[in-house]
Parts: structure tokens; C-alpha cells; sequence
């Protein structure tokens, strides 16, 4: 297999054109549970279903350290392998669970109509009183305020609090995630904005209404996903799914055929901005500053330092000189590096890590994730199987990077570099 050493830069590789997809509409990309949820930066199921059906067989394990919402997982069960998923971010993980938990149909549309029946009542006949009941139950940071009007808020909150008696938990946490969905819909965060912008004359959306639509638009979609994997009865043999820190995976040494992920970026905190809405509901957000250091790489949290085991990594780290996007950067690496170590500890001999990552630029330096990674690899014990170059998918984050701050930012202009041209997946083998 040819190891693409020669290249001095892995974008000299050929793009090939057939990982891109470009084929694939909304449709297809958000088939059975994909759909449940906008979720930032994930990379499309065809994508992990390519991957996944190439480098394993059925039964395997198939590991996400960064799981996200969950495709990997999804994809593993629906190729009839074992899905094991992780993620620092609450919200990823619930998200996860509910994609990959089949669901009773009839008993989820009955609980459905109960839910919209008991809540229309509650809303329009006894809102005051109501309102008082779970405001005693439902405790919110102050931070909500900023986002969402009175009286839009008072709506909210009932609504959740209804979800919250849901006996089932895994209907009582689809519901959650419908709910995580319309938050921003009816927010005045500016609809079109990745960014924690404000927009004050933004059009009002009815909380009900928009969580029935959500509902209904998504209910039809866990029928297609209950036939495929009908065969898994026992779903905890199928799937894992666990908050928790990528460099501690919930599966044996020696176990896993094959990891497929999509790591976050450099300022990977960046990603909680967009979490936060359901994560200040659902109680998992207090401080957005405290939020952030969960993060890779967040230049606020504490870590030892390690080698890199990267020359690529310190020479990156070295021109950025001493400051906190430094330090951010070299974090990064870092944890990445540790996350790299953990995989190999659950990979077999001749197991494949499909790293998917680009390369961006940050305060005018070349951030080449993609070239670290596989040297940080190979001084871990794994060899260079493949690397694919490929165009990327539209993800939902912006595709320019300031330079002067290395901050994501929406428009395009002569002072900023386009940060996901194309991307990699670094196919590294354990020897």
C-alpha cells in the first residue's frame, strides 16, 4: 500500500473524488436518525459507512473517540458492527444515545399525543398556574435571559417540564432533543449565524407549534431505523455511548478493528458556543468560560507538558512564539497525541485508525493538523496504510478564519484564509 511518504506536503496527494460525495443531497446525508439534530462540523454517513465497510467486518468493534452525534455509531449498527462512541460534550451525548436507541413507534407517537395534548391545555387554559409548577422544578442560569424573551422563556419552561415527567426515558430523552432543537429557532441568537450573535427584531416563533413541526418531521425517521437494525434486540450489545474524555475509551486493549473519528480542531471551544443553548437548559452550563475548558486544547485549562513525539508539531508551536495561541495549539497537539496513545491501547495488531481532519491557518502559520497527526502516529507504533484527499462536504461552521485572530468568521476577504478547503482521512495502522 503506498504510504504517500514521497509527497513533502499531503496536499500534493490526488484529491480523490469519489470520498467526496458530492453526489449526496440533504436527503440522503440525513436518512433514518441523521436528521434528529443540526449538529456543527459532522461529517456525513456515507462517509463513516465507506470507512467503515472497507477496514472491518460484522461484529467488529468500530470506536468514535470524538462520536459527536453519533454517525460513526449509527453507521457501525447499521453495518451490523458494534458502535462504542465518546464525547466530552453533554449534549453529543445524548444526542448519540437517542440516534442509536430504537424506539417502540406506537408507544412513541401515543406518548407524543399526550405530551401535545396535555401541553396545549396547560398552555391556553392554565398558563399562570402551571407556569408557577415548574418554574419550581425548572432552575435556569441567568444566562438564559440573554438569549431568549420573557414570555418566550415562561413557554420554555413548561414545555420542559412536562418532557422531564416522561416515565420512558428513552422517549422522555428523544423529546429532550426535539426541544435542544428549536431552542435557537425561538431565541433571538440570529437564525442564520453560527455565531453567539444577538438579532433584537428577529420574528417571534411559537414554542408549541415549532416543537410539533420538529416532532412530526422526525418521527417517521425512527420508523426506517427500527427496521434496519430490528435484528439488535439487546441494544447495549450493540452500542456504547459514554460522556466521557477521549483519552479514556470504554473498551479492552486489543479489542477494536477500527476507529473512525473526526477530531475537533485547533480552538476546538469554539464548538461550545454553539452547544450552549441546550446545555444552559438542560442545566450542563453555568459559566461558558468554565464550559470551554473541557475542550481540547483550551489554553485555560491546566495540563502536564508532554512531548509532542512531532517535529512538525514544535516547529508549528515555535513560530506561533509565546503567547496564548501558542499555548492553545500546543495543548492541542498534545491531547491529541494522548487521544492517539488511548486508541492504540484498544486497537488490535493490525487495527486501522480513519482519522478525518483538515489543515487551517492560525495568525498567518499553517496549521498542518494532518501532517502531525501521521508523524505522531508512526512514533506511536502505528504505520501509514493510506491517506485520502478529498473535497469536504458543506459543514455548518464558518469556512474562514480571521488572521489576525485565528478566530471562525463568516465573510471572506483579502485578510482571510479559508480554513476546510479539503481534508484528509489518515487511514494509520497499528503494527
Amino acid at each position: 500500500m503506498k504510504t504517500h511518504n514521497n509527497f513533502k506536503n499531503l496536499a500534493e496527494i490526488p484529491i480523490k473524488y469519489e470520498w467526496s460525495f458530492a453526489d449526496k443531497t440533504i436527503k440522503h446525508t440525513a436518512y433514518i436518525t441523521h436528521g434528529v439534530y443540526t449538529y456543527p462540523a459532522k461529517f456525513i454517513p456515507q462517509l463513516a459507512a465507506k470507512i467503515i465497510s472497507e477496514y472491518s467486518k460484522e461484529n467488529d468493534i468500530v470506536i468514535d473517540p470524538f462520536m459527536g452525534s453519533g454517525t460513526t455509531v449509527v453507521e457501525a449498527m447499521v453495518n451490523n458492527r458494534i458502535g462504542i462512541g465518546t464525547d466530552i460534550n453533554e449534549i453529543a451525548v445524548l444526542l448519540a444515545k437517542v440516534k442509536s436507541t430504537p424506539i417502540n413507534c406506537e408507544l412513541l407517537e401515543s406518548e407524543y399525543s399526550n405530551l401535545i395534548s396535555g401541553l396545549q391545555y396547560k398552555l391556553n387554559t392554565c398558563f399562570t398556574k402551571e407556569l408557577a409548577i415548574a418554574k419550581k422544578h425548572i432552575n435556569l442560569p441567568d444566562r438564559v435571559d440573554y438569549w431568549f424573551k420573557p414570555h418566550i422563556k415562561d413557554k420554555l419552561i413548561i414545555i420542559l417540564h412536562n418532557i422531564l415527567k416522561v416515565k420512558n426515558t428513552d422517549i422522555k430523552d428523544f423529546f429532550l432533543i426535539i426541544f435542544a432543537q428549536i431552542l435557537k429557532s425561538c431565541s433571538i441568537w440570529l437564525q442564520k449565524s453560527v455565531k453567539p450573535t444577538r438579532d433584537l427584531t428577529k420574528k417571534e416563533i411559537d414554542p408549541l407549534a415549532k416543537f410539533e413541526w420538529q416532532a412530526k418531521k422526525v418521527l417517521k425517521k425512527f420508523n426506517d431505523f427500527n427496521s434496519i437494525i430490528s435484528h439488535q434486540t439487546n441494544i447495549e450489545k450493540y452500542r456504547t455511548v459514554q460522556n466521557s474524555d477521549a483519552r479514556d475509551l470504554p473498551c479492552g486493549a486489543r479489542k477494536a478493528t477500527l476507529i473512525v473519528t473526526s477530531p475537533p480542531y485547533v480552538t476546538s471551544y469554539e464548538y461550545a458556543d454553539l452547544h450552549q443553548l441546550p446545555s444552559l437548559w438542560f442545566g450542563f452550563l453555568e459559566e461558558l468560560a468554565v464550559f470551554r475548558k473541557k475542550f481540547i486544547g483550551s489554553s485555560s485549562r491546566e495540563r502536564n507538558k508532554i512531548k509532542l513525539k512531532s517535529k512538525i508539531a514544535e516547529n508549528i508551536v515555535a513560530e506561533l512564539g509565546s503567547n496564548k495561541k501558542s499555548r492553545e495549539v500546543e495543548n492541542y497537539f498534545a491531547d491529541m497525541l494522548e487521544s492517539f496513545i488511548e486508541m492504540k491501547r484498544v486497537l488490535k495488531k493490525g487495527g486501522k485508525a480513519a482519522i478525518v481532519i483538515g489543515n487551517t491557518k492560525l495568525k498567518g502559520v499553517e496549521i498542518l493538523n494532518a501532517e502531525v497527526f501521521k508523524e505522531q502516529f508512526e512514533n506511536i507504533g502505528f504505520k501509514t496504510h493510506d491517506i485520502i484527499h478529498r473535497e469536504i462536504p458543506s459543514k455548518m461552521l464558518p469556512s474562514t478564519r480571521d488572521s489576525k485572530n485565528g478566530k471562525f468568521t463568516k465573510t471572506t476577504n483579502d485578510k482571510k484564509s479559508l480554513v476546510y478547503p479539503t481534508e484528509y482521512i489518515l487511514i494509520m495502522e497499528k503494527k
